[in-house]
């Protein structure tokens, strides 16, 4: 169960020349692909593109209809592999990567790509996932596009140069055979808009056409001597024939006057940014017409050098806009302006950050501080003088508290985490990996459990140093999304191979939550087009565990304890592994709340568990909050004169999961939560049994009253 349904969305794929597409970013890239031709298509999901394969998976009945395989790929490393497609065959194919870190799993398949050189074209969609919104390590994917020699588009952020970028993306690789990466960051991904949408067209040659007549070249095998001549034809053929095919079809873009004192080179994707910046100093209009000359680098890699000198020359100085680290375009700028003794002055890192994302009032600051120095008179009055003080940006720091990120309502990991806290007080701490997935925000408050991750899959992998026998076990943490990724050989495998006496916990949510929802292997629901109810169970004893628990509802936290207990005291010697199952809360609540509307809406009976906390009983200690940290479970400050800590409260957001009644009474805490059920369209009888049950209370309340103390003043 994706986080969404494109159904409606993907009949818009079907519109034809001349008709108007309107949408987001990842559909318009889904359209462009189909317009181009692609053969067939593949990849990973994963923020910011995750509903690019959503949107691919709804759409596979006209993919059908077009002869487009589409293949949902177990990683990014798999997906890289299926473009091998386009080496032998001239087969368009296109694949997703999630980010710098499907750059980095896919490498190895990359590289030996990019070797190989293709005859279709083959192009990488990336969502570039940098910045404040990211979820990631900070990192570019420009350097592995440099090392590897494939080239990388970062077209402006607006529909039409979107849609450009891909059809030209398949033109470039064919021209140059070589693979092309297509970078589109995390608001080109979402962005709206509109373009002009052409005829949908049929591969020239499908996969299954290729399977009739097998081609073969040894010349493309990755192999002595062939990869010695692959690098050199890097060098003499396929860069030339890149650099010709970006000048002859104005690939990079030129905006503002033709001359000028000073100019701006700027990556495509920073665009939209570099106008609101010049807008805002009077140099732009709301249209996109600047003052300034710009050279817009659709291509960030490689760079033509004949473009970047020939808008060099006559100007006294250049601002290079790169965001991110290290100044890659910046040096190879600088080389260029050097050999060909070009003496514009150059500038970049030195009025802009070295990292972090270029933000409008980055991206203002920075270009003010360039234009001050370099052409002061273009500058209005107020900004040019140079010993104006820039308003005090308040520190919010010490009034607004730090918010991380934290697990949803009612999500069935937290409970897996409470019982390893109770457990550790008992058998001390232990040496904890998470793995990358919903699981690691438990090494944030409450929990605090585990400080590293070392990527997708290798949580068990990242503990293997500590397995030396000492006198606690180490634990680690994968979720199942990570175990089908790349866990169940790098981590689960080598625990076996290496007889790891250790602790490996396998947080099974039924989805690759993290990434949206979608389906993984074991996921219960009947998937139409996957095979899905494969058990973890059978996985790991395939490798050969052993020793293997398997817990169906982590919501039991007595359970969990009793579990964690025996895996790290048992006195067997080797991995243990602990496969602790419920359905994401999220998806869960995604798929129920519907029904139930629905049902109620019909006059059918629903019933909906939720939670409270009994004020009188409360102690006001909030241990339950320290090991839940529910968004739902929160303080309430009571009238009572006698009682000045708050209590604890659940609010209305409560989804009835019961973890905070479990974790209170695994802990033996305080017995103050109960559960009542919400009766929607209750039954006859049940209205007069609740009307009996209100008129006894009223009376006993009364009851009550009579023989209470009074200490009213005499008359």
């Amino acid at each position: 169960m994706a986080e969404r349904s494109f159904k409606a969305e993907v009949e818009h794929l079907r519109l034809g020349a001349g008709e108007t597409f309107t949408g987001e970013g990842i559909l318009a890239i889904t359209k462009a692909l189909l317009e181009s031709g692609v053969g067939y298509v593949g990849g990973y999901q994963g923020a910011p593109i995750s509903h690019l394969m959503d949107v691919l998976a709804d759409a596979q009945d006209l993919l059908a209809e077009l002869g487009v395989r589409f293949e949902a790929n177990a990683s990014e490393a798999a997906a890289t592999a299926m473009l091998a497609a386009s080496v032998h065959y001239p087969i368009r194919g296109a694949v997703t990567y999630k980010g710098p870190v499907g750059v980095n799993v896919a490498s190895d398949a990359l590289a030996n790509l990019a070797s190989s050189g293709v005859n279709g074209g083959a192009l990488i969609v990336l969502g570039e996932d940098y910045g404040e919104g990211s979820s990631i390590m900070q990192e570019r994917s420009h350097a592995f596009a440099m090392k590897s020699q494939f080239w990388l588009l970062d077209p402006r952020p607006n529909l039409p140069s979107i849609v450009r970028a891909v059809k030209q993306g398949f033109e470039l690789s064919e021209a140059s055979s070589t693979p092309v990466m297509l970078m589109v960051r995390i608001r080109s991904c979402h962005v709206t808009g509109q373009f002009e949408t052409a005829d949908n067209i049929p591969p020239s040659l499908t996969v299954r056409d290729a399977l009739a007549e097998p081609r073969k070249d040894f010349r493309r095998v990755v192999l002595p001597p062939m990869s010695y001549a692959h690098e050199q034809d890097k060098i003499e053929n396929r860069w030339p024939a890149a650099e010709a095919f970006i000048a002859k079809q104005a690939l990079n873009e030129r905006f503002g006057p033709q001359q000028g004192k000073v100019g701006i080179v700027l990556q495509g994707g920073m665009y939209n940014g570099v106008i609101r910046a010049l807008q805002r100093l009077g140099l732009a209009d709301l249209y996109g017409k600047s003052d300034v000359p710009l050279h817009v680098l659709n291509v960030t890699y490689p760079l033509v050098q004949t473009e970047v000198l020939d808008f060099a020359r006559g100007k006294d100085a250049l601002l290079v806009v790169e965001e991110g680290q290290p100044e890659f375009i910046e040096q190879s700028i600088g080389s260029m302006l050097f050999r060909e003794r070009v003496q514009t002055r150059l500038m970049g890192k030195d009025v802009l950050p070295m990292a972090g994302e270029y933000t409008g009032q980055v991206l203002h600051e920075g270009m003010t501080a360039f234009l001050r120095e370099t052409a002061p008179d273009l500058l209005p009055g107020q900004v040019r003088a140079p010993n104006r003080d820039a308003p005090k940006i308040p520190d919010l720091s010490t009034t607004i508290p730090v918010r991380p990120p934290g697990f949803c309502t009612g999500c069935p990991e937290r409970p897996i985490f409470a019982a390893l806290k109770i457990v550790q007080r008992e058998l001390g701490e232990h040496q904890i990996t998470g793995d990358i997935g919903c699981h690691l925000f438990a090494s944030l408050p409450p929990f605090e459990i585990g400080g590293s991750t070392m990527g997708y899959g290798l949580g068990p992998a990242s503990n293997s140093a500590f397995d030396a026998g000492g006198d606690r076990r180490a634990i680690s943490i994968i979720g199942d999304g990570g175990f089908w990724h790349n866990g169940l050989a790098s981590s689960i495998g080598n625990m076996v191979f290496n007889r790891a006496d250790s602790v490996a916990v396998i947080v099974d949510n039924y989805y690759s939550a993290a990434t949206g929802g979608q389906d993984v292997p074991s996921s219960r629901a009947s998937n139409p087009t996957r095979a899905t109810n494969n058990p973890i169970g059978a996985a790991v004893r395939g490798v050969g565990v052993k020793w293997v628990r398997e817990i169906d509802r982590t919501y039991d936290v007595p359970r969990m304890c009793e579990v964690f207990r025996e895996a790290l005291t048992t006195d067997y010697d080797g991995p243990k592994v602990i496969i602790a199952s419920s359905e994401c809360m999220l998806n869960r609540q995604r798929r129920e709340k519907p029904l139930q509307q629905k049902a109620v809406n019909a006059g059918r009976r629903v019933v909906v568990p939720r939670f409270g906390v009994d004020e009188d009983i409360c102690t006001g200690d909030h241990a339950c909050i320290r090991l839940s940290g529910c968004p739902s479970l929160s303080l309430k400050k009571l009238d009572d004169p006698l009682r000045d800590d708050p209590v604890a409260h659940i609010d209305q957001t409560c989804v009835g999961c019961g973890n905070c009644g479990e974790v209170a009474e695994a802990a033996v805490l305080c017995p103050s939560f109960y559960r009542a059920d919400i009766v929607h369209n209750p039954t006859g009888f049940e209205h007069w049994r609740a009307g009996l049950a209100a008129r006894l209370i009223r009376w006993l309340q009364r009851r009550r009253a009579r023989q209470s103390l009074s200490f009213g003043s005499a008359e």
